[in-house]
C-alpha cells in the first residue's frame, strides 16, 4: 500500500506542476482516503486549493498536515499565504516568522510575511521582509512587485517604479506588475503612461477587472469621462459585485450630475475596504426612504470626512418631518456645532453609547432615501453658536477694511491631498489687496509654518480654535472665506458666508464640472483650475476677483 502511496503521490505532483490541477486533486484525495493523516496529501492538496481561491478549504488542510509536521518551513510559508487570502494578516505573520525562524533565509516565507505585514498597516517591516526575500532569491519577480507596492504607500514612487521595472524583467508576462507600475505612473500624473501600463496589463491577462478599473481611473483624471465609464462598464462585466469600479462609476455619475443613477451606484461604498465592518456595526435596519418612520427613532450617523458631514447633516430635519425622533452621531469636532441643528432630539458622538433606536441611516445614504436631485437639493440649516459668536465679537476689533479667512490646505492623509492642497507660498499674491487676512488653518505644515512666521500680514488665530464651533463662529466676524476643497470651505457655505473654494482641474464628485456655482451652497463661487493644472492661474485670477470684492466691501469709518 506505502508504494502504491507513494506513486499516485509522484503522479500527482507531476500533474500539479504542469498546472493540471484538475488532473491532480482526485489523486491528491484517493491518497487521502488511503490515509487521512497523509502530511503531503493534506498539505499539497491545500496548496491546489489556494492555487484554486477555495482558501477555506486550504487553511484547513494545511493546518491538518501542520498537526503531522509542526516544523515544516514550507506548509508555514503556504498556510500563511492562504491565510493572507482569508484577511487572516496577524495568524499570517504567526506563521510566517515560524517559517523564517526554521529557514532565515526562505524567500516565499519572508514574500507572504512582507504581505501580511503590508495589510496590517506595518509597510516599512513589509519593505524589509521583501529585501530579504530579494536578497535570498535576486530572481524573484513576485518579491520585486511587492516592494513596488509598498514603496509607492511610502510615498517612495520612483523607487516603486524601478521595482516594477525589475520585476517585468524578470517575467516580461506579469500583468500585475504592469497594472502596478500603472498606478504608481498614475500618481505621478503620468496619465498617458499610465494607460498604455494598463492596456499592456488587460492583454496579458484576460478578463483583468483591476486593470478596466485603473484604466477607467486615469481617463478620468484626464476628463475623458466616456472612456473612463466604458472600462468601469468593462470592469464590471468580469466582476458585477467590483465595489470599486462600482463606486468609482458612482462618482462618476455624480460628477456628471447623473443623480438619478449616481446615488444608487454610490451605495456600494459600503462594500470597500474598512467601510464593510463599519457598515455591520449596526443590526437595525437601514431606512431607505420606503419605510414609515413616524414615531421611531432613528440614528443617523457621519462617514467619512468632517466636510461630508457638515454638508449632508442638511437633511436631518428632512427626516424630523417624516415624525421621528433623529439621533445625529458625528465626530467629536462637530458634536457642539450640530447642536442647534432643526429637528435633532440628541446629538451623539463618534464612540459615545448609542441609545435605542428603530432605524439608522448613514449621512450619505439620505440624497438617495429622498431622491435628491440637482434642482431639489435641500438648503444647509446649520447656525454658529450663540455664546461662540459673543466670545469672538469680543475678540476682534472694529475696522473698515475686509476681513478675509484663508485655508491653504486639507487633510494630508486624503489620496488627493497632492490635488487639492495649496503651498501658503502660492496664496500670497493676494495678500497685496487692502484688507484683513486671518488663517483659518488648524493644521499647519512645517513648509507653511515657516512662511506663516514671516509675514505680518496674516492674522493667526488658529490656537484659539478649539473646535468647530469656534471656527463658525470667527468665520461670522469675516466677509468672505477663500478655501481649497476641505471641510472649512464646507462650513462656511454651510452657515451661509460667502466662500470662494478653489478647485484642482477634476474635483470631487460634490463640486460638478464646468459651473462656477454650487447647488449644495448658495453663497460660494468656486474657481477652477484649467487644463495645466496651474494654481498661479487660479490665484491670479481669484486676486482680480478680491480686488474687487475689497472695493465694493470697504466701510467708511464714522466719525
Amino acid at each position: 500500500m506505502a508504494a502504491s502511496v507513494n506513486d499516485d503521490l509522484k503522479n500527482a505532483i507531476a500533474l500539479h506542476q504542469r498546472g493540471q490541477l484538475g488532473d491532480a486533486e482526485p489523486i491528491y484525495r484517493k491518497i487521502l482516503q488511503i490515509a487521512p493523516d497523509h502530511f503531503d496529501g493534506q498539505h499539497l492538496l491545500g496548496v491546489l486549493k489556494h492555487q484554486q481561491g477555495r482558501n477555506n478549504e486550504a487553511v484547513k488542510l494545511i493546518a491538518g498536515a501542520l498537526q503531522q509536521r509542526p516544523d515544516d518551513a514550507v506548509a508555514l510559508a503556504n498556510y500563511g499565504a492562504a491565510l493572507n487570502a482569508l484577511g487572516r494578516f496577524a495568524e499570517s505573520v504567526t506563521s510566517c516568522d515560524k517559517a523564517v525562524a526554521l529557514q532565515p533565509s526562505f524567500p516565499e516565507a519572508l514574500n507572504n510575511r512582507g504581505v501580511a505585514l503590508k495589510a496590517l498597516g506595518r509597510t516599512e517591516e513589509a519593505l524589509a521582509s521583501y529585501d530579504k526575500a530579494i536578497a535570498s532569491r535576486p530572481t524573484y519577480a513576485e518579491a520585486f512587485n511587492n516592494r513596488g507596492i509598498a514603496l509607492r504607500e511610502l510615498k517612495r514612487t520612483a523607487e516603486a517604479l524601478a521595482s516594477y521595472d525589475r520585476a517585468i524583467e524578470l517575467r516580461p508576462a506579469y500583468a500585475e506588475a504592469y497594472n502596478n507600475r500603472g498606478v504608481a505612473l498614475a500618481e505621478l500624473r503620468r496619465l498617458d503612461d499610465a494607460l498604455i501600463n494598463y492596456a499592456m496589463a488587460i492583454a496579458l491577462k484576460r478578463g483583468y477587472a483591476e486593470a478596466y478599473n485603473n484604466s477607467g481611473g486615469a481617463l478620468y483624471l484626464l476628463k475623458r469621462f466616456d472612456e473612463a465609464r466604458a472600462n468601469y462598464d468593462q470592469a464590471l462585466a468580469r466582476d458585477a459585485n467590483y465595489a470599486d469600479a462600482h463606486w468609482n462609476k458612482a462618482q462618476l455619475m455624480l460628477l456628471q450630475g447623473d443623480f438619478a443613477r449616481g446615488w444608487a451606484e454610490y451605495e456600494w461604498r459600503w462594500k470597500i475596504g474598512a467601510a464593510t465592518s463599519a457598515a455591520q456595526d449596526f443590526t437595525q435596519p437601514r431606512w431607505q426612504g420606503d419605510d414609515v418612520i413616524a414615531g421611531k427613532t432613528i440614528l443617523l450617523h457621519s462617514e467619512q470626512g468632517l466636510g461630508d458631514t457638515i454638508e449632508f447633516c442638511r437633511y436631518a430635519p428632512l427626516v424630523a418631518e417624516r415624525g421621528a425622533r433623529v439621533i445625529l452621531e458625528v465626530q467629536q469636532p462637530l458634536k457642539q456645532l450640530m447642536a442647534g441643528l432643526p429637528g435633532v432630539t440628541q446629538i451623539i458622538a463618534k464612540g459615545e453609547p448609542r441609545p435605542a433606536h428603530d432605524f439608522q441611516c448613514p449621512l450619505l445614504s439620505l440624497p438617495l432615501a429622498f431622491g435628491t436631485r440637482l434642482e431639489t437639493i435641500p438648503p444647509s440649516c446649520l447656525r454658529a453658536s450663540t455664546d461662540a459668536l459673543i466670545d469672538w465679537t469680543s475678540r476682534t476689533e472694529p475696522n473698515h477694511r475686509p476681513r478675509i479667512g484663508l485655508v491653504w490646505s486639507g487633510n494630508a492623509a486624503h489620496k488627493r491631498d497632492q490635488d487639492r492642497s495649496i503651498a501658503l507660498r502660492t496664496m500670497l499674491p493676494l495678500l497685496d489687496i487692502d484688507a484683513i487676512f486671518v488663517s483659518l488653518q488648524k493644521d499647519v505644515r512645517a513648509s507653511d509654518a515657516a512662511v506663516l512666521k514671516e509675514r505680518n500680514d496674516i492674522l493667526d488665530l488658529s490656537d484659539g480654535l478649539r473646535d468647530f464651533t469656534d471656527t463658525a463662529a470667527l468665520m461670522s466676524q469675516l466677509d468672505l472665506v477663500i478655501s481649497v476643497d476641505t471641510s472649512v470651505a464646507h462650513l462656511a457655505g454651510a452657515l451661509g458666508k460667502p466662500v470662494w473654494v478653489l478647485l484642482n482641474d477634476v474635483p470631487d464628485w460634490r463640486w460638478l464640472l464646468d459651473r462656477d456655482d454650487s447647488p449644495w451652497y448658495a453663497t460660494a463661487r468656486l474657481f477652477r483650475q484649467d487644463a495645466t493644472c496651474d494654481w498661479n492661474r487660479v490665484i491670479a485670477r481669484v486676486h482680480e476677483a478680491l480686488r474687487e470684492f475689497a472695493a465694493t466691501r470697504r466701510v467708511t469709518p464714522q466719525s
